[in-house]
């Protein structure tokens, strides 16, 4: 059997009601944050290998950093975010972190440590607002409702997704390669995000004394046999799910589609992302958290596949990017409602961080070795490998749920 939602096995009760204020206002600042993100994310494939002529190894150790930077971060965040019962706070001090490291980013030149040390910061200020911010979405959120909320806060965020790296297409085809319009639009975008979390967010704090808040406490979660297949289930996968910059830098070279088309595809996959996230999160409030994630990884499966198809144009390219766009709605924000239906309040963030945690330096660890991987073979081979890696990866899983 898949693992059990909130109250019974798979599933949870029929959705309804008004999703509180707290989730749209911290959707809005999702997305003005993630416009500011977004529109970094779509120009480092281009600068990074296409300007600064980086290795896949040299841009897969920096793009494995800007994935795990937020692992161990995410733990702290969450954890001052309990112990204070501070969680708006907390994801403030994240928020304005990263929105500063914009203006940093083209002092650091040609340099990739400059360059590394940069992405570090700006990753660190995600990692420690993550947990604090998901857990005031569910803490303020009724449980059944859990899946609805995420999945709208995540529509709201991928709207951010869309627009960053169009603004970034444009900003490339009127200015040139520079940096600096880049990342100063993309500051300006941060700062009012952090704003909008400063005046329209609400915080409801967990009914509990911070005392009883510790790092025993949280790391006695993994005891709980639910909250540790979730968090074993969710690490492999991670293992064999390789950064979205890898996804659309060999799908543009295999597809043989132009270069400078480039940045914009990630605008494919937020567009399936932001079309399906809430239907999917409602839905998987009533089939099963759980089995929507799992699902998730199938079609991430399908990405993986089609990347393998050469010369396959822009057919391929809309294959693999709708694929894409419904693995994130299947999982971006259904794994934390899954979660937080069973993590205790006073531990939410905690829970949830630590959790991230795993999924996050997961990911680092598999960017890393694809670039690798692309340097020392074909990318046919190195695809083929990871294909067949995430089915392995797949059945374990199912194994690990079922036998649970």
């Amino acid at each position: 059997m898949y693992v059990a939602s909130t109250r019974s096995p798979g599933r949870t009760p029929r959705v309804s009601g008004r999703l509180p204020s707290t989730v749209f206002a911290l959707g809005t600042v999702s997305l003005l944050t993630d416009i500011s993100a977004e529109m970094v994310t779509a120009f480092l494939p281009v600068y990074l290998i296409y300007t600064l002529q980086l290795s896949y190894v040299q841009f897969g150790l920096l793009d494995g950093l800007y994935t795990g930077a937020t692992a161990v971060l995410r733990l702290i965040g969450g954890f001052v975010s309990d112990r204070t019962s501070r969680p708006k706070l907390v994801a403030l001090f994240g928020y304005g972190l990263s929105a500063v490291t914009k203006l940093v980013f083209p002092m650091a030149g040609a340099s990739s440590v400059a360059i590394g040390g940069v992405l570090a910061v700006d990753r660190a200020g995600k990692g420690i607002r993550t947990a604090p911010r998901d857990a005031l979405i569910s803490l303020a959120t009724s449980p059944d409702q859990l899946g609805a909320a995420f999945g709208v806060h995540r529509a709201m965020d991928t709207v951010g997704a869309l627009c960053g790296p169009l603004l970034t297409f444009l900003i490339l085809a009127q200015l040139g390669s520079a940096a600096g319009p880049v990342f100063v639009v993309s500051f300006c975008f941060a700062a009012i995000g952090v704003v909008v979390l400063l005046t329209f967010v609400r915080e409801h704090r967990a009914k509990a004394k911070p005392s009883k808040v510790s790092l025993r406490a949280g790391l006695g979660l993994l005891r709980d046999r639910k909250f540790r297949r979730a968090a074993i289930a969710a690490t492999l996968l991670g293992l064999v799910t390789i950064s979205d910059a890898f996804v659309f830098v060999v799908l543009q070279k295999v597809s043989d589609i132009p270069v400078g088309v480039l940045p914009l595809l990630p605008l494919g996959t937020a567009a399936m992302f932001l079309l399906a996230a809430a239907p999917v999160g409602r839905l998987a409030d009533r089939v099963g958290r759980w089995r929507m994630f799992f699902i998730g990884h199938v079609l991430l499966l399908v990405t993986y596949v089609t990347l393998l198809v050469p010369h396959g144009g822009f057919v391929a390219v809309a294959v693999a990017l709708t694929a894409h766009g419904l693995f994130y709605a299947c999982t971006d924000g259904i794994l934390m409602a899954y979660a937080g239906g069973f993590v205790p309040a006073e531990l939410r963030a905690t829970g949830l961080a630590t959790i991230q945690t795993g999924q996050a330096l997961a990911r680092m660890t598999s960017s890393i070795v694809f670039g690798v991987m692309l340097a020392g073979m074909t990318m046919a081979v190195a695809v083929s490998a990871l294909v067949v890696v995430l089915v392995v990866a797949l059945v374990a899983v199912a194994f690990l749920v079922r036998s649970s």
